[in-house]
């Protein structure tokens, strides 16, 4: 079964002549209009069953529920799908979805007529969603299972952890979540809730969704699952640019940078162990009778390849390294929204592996020291995230301080969730959770103590002794996801405009950072010139060329958020200074060119480069409908 399911302000359809000898009887054909409602174009096919309605009806119910819709129309609409389902056998199925939405105000337009129709679709990102459901669909439905998904151990163990919450301040009191007075640790508060509550699914979208699609940096991709997002120029233009810096530092540290392939075999002896021990659900493929998994980490790419290695203590710490693009986990729908929480995403993955828990624990310090520079080169402060660190509690009775001296570094309180016994393959986790402005926390950077995977993946050293041991491995992503790192700037930038601050992006990330704009036609060719000099030194510029009036065009740069804007007329092509309109400050000033070029350099200093990946002169760029 096939569905395109729109919220509506409002349709309005006419069904004008019979299209089947078997369509319905006794229809009308007056014109019938609804509002506030979801339309569910339906296109049932041949293999379909009751269950598949069942499902597919689930499905529509629990999306309403998120979108706080009680009206329903079930829409045939034959052209989804080249397979359909005899009609008799579709019109039982339709029938069947009707009824088993009894608490909905439900109706259906006719089922085999050929119908004229308006319709107006709401504009928000949960509007518009497509669904594919077939009897061996495995995809996970909020609050229920079919038969045939497969759920890991680890999965199962995590929906039944008893947690105790504390907090641990820096001088090293423990104090109960319920005890702690969070007067000034506001963001605090908002991240021991949630991540006490495990309630994951969101009520509306946060604002960086509007702000990915106004400044073309990513939108939905409708003819994909959910949770897989299409990036526009902009869009990669940035992602690219944190991609090579984050892989940039992790070289630098250390990191000897591989590639691994996306799928694995499922019956592979490492890898059911593992998904056992792993909480994420996985995309299944079967491909010529093996039962095939997209990688939902980089671990086990590196663990195999770390088999083959002959190591030696000396070796020790030894670093592997892998950007993924992409890595993939069936996360629920309900908490799929904008660049926070993705099905397939790009994650910096780099482990260390260690000889003992001594070299686990120093080398899990230089990785914490790394992670807190990388977010804060990449434009996210301390005061935007909060810690978490979890642990069993034998591991913290044992290692009391080395916990205390983390929550040192970071200098103000952490979360912290206690496990009575091991549930995973690691017994110390922490993570650095950025909280947006509605409330939610996303794990960006985090690090990992994994006492199982030497082991289950035949990973051997040769000690001091001459004695073969298994090494400590350790898990860190220095900056969490690419896609969550663009999140957490643009929630950063509306959290700005909410406070009366101009919203930007980091200078070096900014897809234009200097913008041209010619008083007339006379001046294209001193506007070319001049940006040729310009991006000479590394800077992207642009010209809006245009036949628009100077204020038009400087208002249109401004919510394109560019943080340099030159205007050239008489007076500024005969000046040798450069007249700049400096967005961050309001100010337009006089500089000369090498004191404008000093200045910007400073604040891209040691950040990549990339050149614009748009065409230079605005009147050769297409109009992104957003």
């Amino acid at each position: 079964m096939r569905i395109l399911q729109l919220h509506c302000d409002s349709i309005e359809y006419t069904p004008t002549k019979k299209e089947i000898k078997s369509a319905e009887e006794d229809v009308s054909t007056d014109t019938i209009r609804l509002e506030e409602l979801v339309v569910a174009f339906v296109a049932v096919e041949k293999d379909d069953d009751s269950s598949v309605a069942e499902d597919a009806i689930f499905q529509i119910k629990n999306s309403m529920d998120k979108i706080g819709c009680k009206k329903l129309l079930l829409y045939p609409y034959a052209h989804l799908s080249s397979n359909l389902a005899p009609p008799y056998l579709a019109i039982s199925l339709l029938k069947e979805m009707e009824s088993s939405a009894s608490e909905l105000e439900v109706s259906h337009s006719p089922f085999g007529w050929t119908k004229s129709y308006k319709i107006q679709v709401k504009g928000h990102p949960l509007a518009e969603s497509s669904k594919v459901i077939t009897k061996k669909e495995t995809q996970f439905l909020e609050g229920k299972k079919p038969e045939e998904e497969a759920t890991s151990e680890a999965l199962k163990s995590e929906s039944k952890i008893k947690s105790f919450w504390n907090i641990l301040s820096p001088d090293g009191t423990m104090t109960p979540m319920s005890e702690f007075n969070f007067a000034n640790h506001k963001k605090l508060e908002i991240l021991s809730k949630y991540e006490s509550a495990k309630k994951r699914s969101v009520d509306e979208p946060p604002p960086h969704v509007a702000l990915m699609k106004k400044l073309a940096i990513a939108d939905y991709e409708p003819a994909s699952d959910s949770g897989n997002m299409r990036f526009f120029p902009n869009g990669r233009l940035i992602k690219s640019l944190i991609e090579q810096y984050v892989t940039k530092r992790v070289k630098e540290y250390g990191g000897y940078e591989v590639e691994t392939p996306i799928m694995y075999d499922s019956h592979h002896p490492s890898m059911v162990s593992y998904f056992n021990r792993f909480p994420a659900r996985q995309y299944n493929i079967d491909s010529e009778g093996k039962k095939l998994f997209l990688r939902f980490a980089a671990c086990f790419g590196q663990f195999l390849m770390a088999n083959e290695f002959q190591l030696s203590y000396k070796n020790l710490p030894y670093r592997l390294y892998e950007l993924t693009r992409y890595s993939f986990r069936r996360e629920q729908s309900g908490e799929l929204v904008g660049l926070r929480r993705l099905r397939a995403f790009t994650m910096p993955d780099c482990h260390a592996f260690c000889k003992d828990l001594d070299q686990s624990i120093q080398e899990i310090q230089t990785r914490f020291d790394l992670s807190q520079s990388v977010l804060n080169e990449l434009g996210i402060e301390e005061s935007d995230y909060e810690m978490a660190i979890r642990f069993t509690e034998d591991f913290y009775n044992e290692n009391k301080k080395t916990v205390q001296e983390l929550v040192k570094k970071l200098g103000k309180p952490v979360l912290i969730e206690m496990w009575k016994e091991k549930f995973f393959y690691f017994v110390l986790k922490w993570e650095f959770n950025f909280i947006d402005n509605l409330g939610k926390a996303s794990a960006l950077s985090t690090d990992q103590i994994d006492v199982e995977n030497g082991k289950r993946y035949g990973i051997d050293f040769v000690d001091e002794n001459n004695v073969k041991r298994n090494p400590i491995i350790l898990h860190n992503s220095p900056s969490g996801a690419i896609e969550r790192i663009i999140y957490a700037l643009l929630e950063k930038a509306a959290f700005d405009s909410k406070q009366g601050r101009k919203p930007q992006l980091p200078l070096w990330l900014s897809p234009t950072q200097v913008r041209i704009i010619p008083l007339t036609d006379d001046f294209i060719d001193i506007c070319n010139s001049l940006a040729q000099k310009i991006s000479s030194q590394n800077i992207r510029v642009d010209i809006d060329d245009r036949n628009d009036s100077i204020g038009k065009r400087i208002r249109e740069a401004e919510k394109e958020w560019i943080r340099y804007i030159l205007v050239i007329g008489e007076k500024e092509a005969t000046s040798e200074n450069l007249s700049i309109r400096d967005r961050k400050t309001g100010d337009v000033r006089e500089l000369s060119f090498d004191t404008f070029i000093a200045e910007f350099n400073d604040q891209t200093k040691n950040k990549p480069f990339s050149g614009l990946n748009t065409p230079k002169l605005l009147s050769q760029r297409p109009q992104l409908m957003v």
